[in-house]
């Protein structure tokens, strides 16, 4: 794997992150599964993250113990080879449960590694 900067890595993510959050904003699970558009833009966002954090050492991951790193990593393998699987609901607890916690914990290791 080639090795990248973790800066522009980290930004990455949050931008993913923030348009994520910016197309779901208001919707209800309902319009979520019934938009072709915006279920693909938030899995593809959601192979963008996936990827990315590939590219974090996991040194700087193991302080954020509770944020499912290997799920994360591993998810975009679903959505890319397996889209086939992919429930919309499992998608939506991900936009809705877990996008807070991995931005919290992404803005950390930002703020951390610019010090």
């Amino acid at each position: 794997m080639v090795s990248r900067e973790v800066g522009p890595v980290l930004a990455d993510i949050l931008d993913a992150i923030d348009g994520i959050q910016q197309v779901t904003a208001g919707k209800s699970f309902a319009e979520f599964g019934s938009s072709w558009l915006l279920r693909l833009a938030t899995q593809r966002a959601l192979e963008i993250i996936s990827e990315a954090t590939r590219h974090i050492p996991d040194e700087l991951l193991a302080p954020h113990a509770d944020i499912p790193w290997k799920r994360i990593r591993g998810i975009g393998n679903v959505l890319r080879h397996e889209h086939h699987r992919v429930a919309d609901d499992a998608v939506w607890v991900v936009v809705t449960d877990n996008l807070a916690p991995l931005r919290t914990a992404i803005e950390a290791i930002r703020d951390r590694n610019t010090e």
